[in-house]
């Protein structure tokens, strides 16, 4: 059997933990710049506001105060995410965390019967010890117990745990759950089912396997045996990334290279210290650039460069140097640029690097890893003491608009709260 723990809301639930006065109130936490809606309460959904929403359509119900708004703070969002898996992590088996507010959880070897207390405790324990609500799915497989946590989150007889644990009760789901609803059929392939007659989960379960093989592919073959209740998807908790990206949208247009070499030199340290945090090395570095394409009285230029490194690696210096290479491939003075980032590929498992016959660099390369151990160290819980000089002072996320954001209550020692 598999469990799975979805935080509801989690950015707005997140804010809210530090910030009582949010409860029963409409919240939306907004994207980088303070673009548009990528977090809803439940009560700001009932005002109709829809994922996506550029921010200056609500804008009047923040200034009426009808609606209460947050910039995004990802440095609160990814701790407390981290102590709600390390409570995961301590109770069962086996963990698969599948986003900074979802997880598996591999229930092999606990007894069928004892599943249900487990999971209103892990409920119960995550609301107290962190102040985070979230719901449970249990099935099968993980794709009705992606359907169980939604029934969880959505009907509140559940108390935050629904037990897909009968036929019966995995059919009555799978009539009420909607194909587009399905994990695993997304936009893409819900248009094209919804043409062939099926409307419901339960409409393409019903369907032959002979008809479902002659229609679609491996993954939609995959969705159909699992939500038979055969489980197919593989655990993805050994598979790494093919590629990291950063990158940012800038709150004013950039012209000046050292400015953008500022800014990419952030953006390749942040995908290091990824890289560093999964135990991974990169191959290549890739630098891109953007100018305003909302902009159509201006010029328009979108260039990318990668550069491949002689042996794969996740140092610092490495990876920034690299990046920067490729900016100055690509950088022309003539134009704004509105967006810049760094993507990393090429991943490969740290402890399988190769050195190459041709490497003359490797003591270097070693003692900068070990720098690159100790910057991480240093700069843990999302500070950026040390640096190198290719970097911006302070964080680099700092040169994007924020108007809206809380203070990093459990990460920095200054916004800790006070209390007298």
């Amino acid at each position: 059997m598999y469990a799975l723990v979805d935080c509801n809301n989690f950015f707005v639930s997140c804010e809210r933990v530090f910030q009582p006065q949010l409860e029963g109130k409409a919240v939306v936490v907004l994207s980088n710049n303070d673009g548009c809606v990528v977090a809803r309460s439940n009560e700001s959904k009932a005002m109709g506001i829809k994922m996506g929403t550029p921010f200056f359509k609500v804008k009047h119900l923040v200034d009426s105060g009808a609606l209460q708004v947050r910039s995004s703070n990802y440095a609160l969002y990814g701790d407390l995410s981290s102590r709600v898996m390390s409570i995961l992590s301590d109770t069962v088996p086996g963990i698969e965390i599948y986003s900074i507010d979802e997880a598996y959880l591999h229930l092999d070897g606990i007894r069928p019967e004892a599943i249900p207390g487990l999971c209103r405790d892990l409920v119960a324990k995550i609301r107290r010890w962190v102040g985070i609500p979230v719901s449970i799915g249990v099935a099968p497989t993980k794709t009705l117990a992606k359907i169980a946590s939604h029934f969880a989150k959505t009907y509140s007889g559940y108390k935050g745990v629904c037990m897909m644990d009968s036929d019966a009760k995995r059919l009555k789901a799978l009539e009420l759950t909607p194909i587009e609803d399905v994990w695993g059929v997304g936009r893409r392939l819900a248009p094209r089912l919804q043409s062939l007659g099926v409307r419901t989960a339960l409409d393409y379960v019903n369907r032959p396997k002979a008809w479902v093989n002659a229609n679609f592919n491996l993954p939609g073959v995959r969705t159909w045996e699992e939500l038979q209740g055969r489980a197919c998807v593989e655990d993805e908790k050994d598979e790494r990334r093919k590629s990291i990206c950063t990158s940012r949208s800038f709150a004013d247009m950039i012209s000046d290279e050292e400015e953008l070499c500022l800014r990419i030199s952030d953006f390749a340290a942040s995908c290091a210290h990824k890289l560093r945090e999964e135990g991974s090395a990169a191959g290549e570095v890739t630098a891109f650039l953007y100018t305003n394409r909302f902009r159509e009285d201006m010029k328009q230029y979108f260039p990318s460069a990668t550069v491949r490194l002689p042996v794969a690696a996740n140092s610092t210096h490495e990876i920034v140097g690299a990046a920067l290479k490729a900016l100055r491939t690509i950088y022309r003075p003539e134009y704004m640029y509105k967006k810049a980032g760094v993507i990393v590929g090429a991943i490969v498992p740290a402890d399988a690097v190769q050195s190459s016959l041709f490497d003359n660099d490797e003591e270097l390369r070693e003692r900068q890893g070990r720098l690159s151990k100790v910057m991480d160290a240093v700069n843990s819980g999302g500070n950026t003491f040390l640096r190198l000089a290719s970097q911006r002072a302070g964080h680099y996320a700092d040169g994007i608009r924020s108007e809206y954001r809380s203070r990093l209550y459990s990460t920095l020692l200054d916004d800790i709260i006070e209390i007298y």
